[in-house]
């Protein structure tokens, strides 16, 4: 069946913890069912957390104890991959029917990663992807991921790739992906801005997919009992504007501003031979005689261990 219904799950992770968030996330499973929904796609950090305006106590050159209090606190409330929090999510894909694409803080040790986790109704956790790139400040507490995490996974609604917030401004991962033949992009994120809304739309048409962008939705610092450094305490921390967006650049749904909510677009996958006609961004309208890519999958382990 070339037709289906996706979604944008629209939500913020929740400040009582990472409990809290998935009460609220399972909540909605009677909305993905009533939808039909067969791909679920949830924002970047909705289990975990994204500390807008948190500096965890680091200056150039110090950091102060108060800070590594944060960090602890912030690693208590990512999770472990597989978990308890996993095995809810995948009872949740099993029970609506739909494949499940969410952000999530991942722990490894002592390092963190920014992490994308695919659900299957029937196999559960699938596959991961960890965020290559961390933006900015994110890489004083995110790790980065390696070739190894960049998954394609084969669903009934179509190829499901994904790239988290400022990765999808990747050239090159976007190549790479598009090469392994991507049908629906998911971009979990937390950007909330206007011009994210154009690169979406830019990406989509560029790689003649269908995409669904979900991003969290937050009230503002005044709301949340919190302060954050030069912001206004008025103001939403993060305001949504999840959207979901067609093989042609055209906006499908959304986007969905300043509340909690599943977004749904019908796509069909026929659209895709003939969006792709006149521009197939990895074929026909590729010089690989000038350009070419190379892309090393392999993980990368500090240690090695030989007998």
């Amino acid at each position: 069946m070339s037709q289906s219904t996706v979604a944008a799950l629209q939500i913020g992770a929740s400040p009582l913890g990472k409990a809290a968030t998935l009460e609220q996330i399972l909540t909605f499973e009677d909305r993905i069912k009533q939808a039909g929904a067969g791909l679920v796609v949830m924002p970047e950090a909705l289990l975990g957390g994204y500390p807008k305006g948190e500096t965890f106590g680091t200056y150039l050159g110090y950091r102060i104890p108060e800070g590594r209090e944060s960090f602890a606190r912030y690693y208590d409330n990512a999770i472990d991959v597989p978990g308890p929090e996993t095995a809810e999510l995948a009872g949740l894909s099993q029970r609506t029917g739909a494949h499940l694409v969410i952000g999530v803080i991942e722990r490894s040790g002592a390092t963190l990663f920014c992490s994308a986790l695919f659900f299957s109704p029937d196999a559960g956790l699938v596959a991961k992807h960890r965020k290559l790139m961390p933006t900015g400040t994110e890489r004083l507490i995110w790790g980065q991921g390696d070739g190894s995490t960049l998954p394609v996974v084969e669903t009934p609604v179509g190829r499901l790739g994904t790239a988290i917030c400022w990765e999808n401004h990747m050239p090159l991962l976007r190549t790479a992906m598009y090469a392994k033949g991507v049908q629906v992009w998911c971009a979990p994120t937390v950007d909330e801005r206007d011009v994210w809304q154009a690169s979406m739309r830019h990406i989509a048409h560029e790689g003649r997919m269908f995409l669904v962008s979900a991003c969290q939705v937050q009230p503002s610092p005044k709301a949340l009992g919190i302060e954050v450094p030069h912001w206004d305490p008025e103001r939403p921390l993060i305001q949504g504007n999840s959207l979901i967006v067609g093989p042609l650049g055209d906006v499908l749904a959304g986007p969905l501003k300043n509340e909690t909510g599943l977004l749904t677009a019908r796509i069909d996958l026929d659209e895709l031979v003939r969006a792709r006609y006149d521009f197939d961004v990895v074929g026909h309208y590729a010089r690989p005689d000038v350009f070419s890519l190379s892309v090393d999958e392999r993980a990368k382990h500090t240690v090695h261990f030989h007998d």
